[in-house]
């Protein structure tokens, strides 16, 4: 009994092995940043239905033009009375204009500009904004005269500098571009400093500075990924606005000209037609609405999940 009492105890104890890499192996999951921002961002039933519909609108906005050969410069059926002002019905979608365009080619014409100038001037504007904003929130020799090219921007009407530039250079896509880009980047910058100075003097920055980190690394390292989710914020609320500094600048004739499709103009024209044809004016409004509703509904949902607060 005693043998086979002792073989049981050496079937249930036995050495223990040794593995001196075992105590630096991490016991939590992995942590992936973005896949959390996903699993956060679509948790919200609501975003997702909201983002599809604005990537569906975004997407026919950008092919539907193509698809349909509208030009402005030409009015197919201006001789043609039959033709002008239909209601809208399942043969015309939206109806015809006072020259017997279609409706529907025209607002996803003007749609696609829109959409177009909004996102090239965000990621100008964002770019230069940015990378001069997180420089200039480290440089105190740079801070002096930036802060009074702020002051001075900050107190010129934009307005009154677009007339200009656009009597200058004259009307054009690249023009307008370049009007709603030339002063805007100065306030992205400015909002950008003013992150920058809230946290450069944490103390993982400072302990960086002691040990020779040069400033231009933990701008990269230790500050923008920081500042992601308030980057994400900004970009949310600027589309929606460009593409409503676009309408608006093309409702007062400043925008792209004859040449090509524009919501600010196609309401220009069709606010005369709006007692006995509201149809024309109201339809281009909420293509328009739902397009920066949607844009700023997604952005602020992503900038949320993009909070690693967001994420516990």
């Amino acid at each position: 009994m005693d043998e086979k009492n002792l073989e049981n105890k050496n079937d249930l104890f036995g050495f223990a092995s040794f593995d001196k890499y075992e105590s630096e192996h991490i016991a939590a999951p992995q942590y992936s940043y973005w896949k959390s921002v996903w699993r956060t961002f679509v948790k919200n039933k609501f975003t997702v239905a909201v983002a599809i519909l604005m990537l569906v609108l975004v997407l026919f906005a950008l092919i539907q033009p193509s698809i349909s050969g509208y030009d402005p410069l030409i009015a197919p059926n201006v001789n043609n009375s039959e033709m002008r002002f239909i209601k809208p019905c399942a043969e015309h979608i939206f109806g015809t204009d006072n020259l017997g365009n279609e409706v529907f080619d025209v607002v996803w014409a003007g749609a696609r500009n829109s959409i177009i100038i909004s996102f090239v001037c965000t990621f100008i504007t964002m770019f230069i904004g940015v990378v001069v904003g997180a420089i200039w929130g480290f440089s105190k020799s740079m801070d002096k005269w930036m802060l009074e090219i702020y002051n001075i921007v900050s107190n010129v009407p934009f307005l009154l500098l677009a007339m200009i530039l656009s009597y200058v250079l004259g009307a054009g896509m690249g023009t307008l571009i370049f009007v709603m880009c030339v002063t805007e980047w100065v306030f992205v910058a400015f909002f950008i400093r003013t992150q920058v100075m809230i946290i450069r003097d944490r103390e993982y920055n400072l302990a960086s500075k002691c040990l020779g980190t040069s400033t231009w690394t933990m701008i990269k390292n230790n500050i923008l990924p920081y500042l992601i989710s308030v980057i994400m914020t900004y970009v949310s609320r600027m589309i929606p606005s460009l593409i409503s500094y676009e309408v608006f600048l093309s409702y007062m004739g400043l925008g792209l000209g004859v040449t090509k499709a524009s919501l600010g103009r196609m309401i220009s024209i069709y606010t005369s037609y709006m007692n006995g044809y509201p149809h024309l004016f109201w339809i281009p409004v909420t293509v328009l609405a739902v397009l920066s509703i949607s844009l700023y509904i997604v952005g602020q949902r992503l900038a949320d999940a993009a909070d690693p607060r967001t994420h516990m």
